[in-house]
């Protein structure tokens, strides 16, 4: 049975609440501020009086008084990569676990669209900033760190210094699905990359390249798939329009290559991996679906939610330094890629769900 909400009222004040519970108005204070100390003596008096009396904190008013919002901003700039729903709700959760609630506005990657997100956040007193795969601009990062507002991005580097980054390894992740490939025997291997304006598709295709020099090997295609499902399917066309046809492709994310199978299989009418082997990038859950079944580099959500997590509110509450963090990732063996003899030696420790 649900609990029954009842609205705030504007006539119960702490000092009622403290008055009835018989305990100071600080003790009421403590009580209802996440993280903050009390016996749990005081803490059943103020919530039965509180519960008596209707109470319930005003925590914009307690925002105004502390400076504190325990609020974190959220800027993503895309749901259609079923990536970010996943990392979002378990982002979300966590900070809640923790004290802190999360305002999430959507964004594009274009510089005015962000700063005027940013500037909404900041009238919102957010005590920080999340960007999943956004940008910003030097000059917005300034501003930021002139208010104290701190920022970590989320599956996204920049080279400022004064930014957070927790992302993969993305070049490790793509020099090992390239590897992957090449040891199952493709030697015909094109690359449907990320967008080339986020750090995560150049270091993928930079990865992809490392791979394939040090095999031997020219790539057969290199095509920017802008993370986007139209695209990539565009990009596949473009490949077999190109003259000799691939025998494996490396995709940069699992969004795109969910949409490079099905052009494969149901518009060109080949077998995968008989004819083509694939390989994506996330292992989003539609990755398990036997629909797709699909050999992929695992992003480490629950490692990279974890360190966001603990790098946001160290830069909130303790002064921690900016860092760069890049978390490997297992490659997850499925049928949608040809094995090679040698399994063993891809296989990763860390696997995680």
């Amino acid at each position: 049975m649900s609990r029954k909400l009842t609205p705030p009222t504007a006539t119960v004040t702490a000092m009622d609440v403290a008055r009835l519970a018989g305990v100071s108005q600080s003790a009421v204070s403590r009580v209802f501020t996440p993280g903050a100390s009390a016996s749990r003596e005081t803490i059943e008096k103020v919530r039965k009086a509180a519960a008596q009396l209707g109470y319930r904190p005003n925590a914009l008013a307690r925002a105004m008084i502390t400076g504190k919002s325990r609020i974190i901003g959220l800027v993503v700039a895309y749901l259609e990569n079923q990536f970010y729903p996943v990392a979002l709700e378990r982002l979300s959760r966590a900070l809640q676990s923790r004290g802190y609630h999360i305002l999430i506005f959507l964004a594009g990657n274009g510089e005015e669209n962000v700063t005027e997100v940013v500037q909404e956040l900041i009238d919102y007193r957010v005590d920080g900033i999340i960007t999943a795969s956004v940008a910003l601009s030097n000059d917005l990062t300034a501003r930021l760190a002139e208010l104290g507002i701190p920022v970590v991005n989320f599956n996204r580097g920049q080279e400022d210094p004064r930014l957070t980054d927790i992302t993969s390894d993305n070049i490790a992740g793509g020099q090992r699905a390239t590897e992957f490939l090449i040891a199952a025997g493709h030697t015909r291997i094109a690359h449907i990359m990320g967008w080339q304006g986020a750090s995560t598709g150049r270091d993928r295709a930079e990865g992809f390249r490392r791979a394939m020099a040090q095999a031997g090997l020219a790539p057969l295609a290199m095509i920017d798939g802008k993370y986007d499902r139209d695209a990539a399917i565009s990009a596949t066309r473009e490949i077999f329009r190109a003259g000799q046809a691939p025998d494996a492709i490396f995709v940069a994310n699992d969004h795109m290559a969910f949409a490079v199978m099905d052009e494969l299989r149901f518009a060109m009418g080949l077998d995968v991996p008989g004819d083509v082997s694939v390989i994506g990038y996330d292992d989003v859950p539609m990755a398990a679906w036997p629909a797709y079944d699909l050999t992929t580099i695992r992003q480490p959500v629950n490692r990279m939610v974890s360190a966001t997590v603990e790098a946001i509110l160290g830069l909130i509450e303790s002064d921690l330094q900016p860092r760069k963090t890049h978390i490997i990732g297992p490659l997850i063996m499925r049928r949608s890629a040809r094995l090679p003899q040698d399994t063993a030696r891809f296989l990763h420790p860390e696997e995680e769900s």
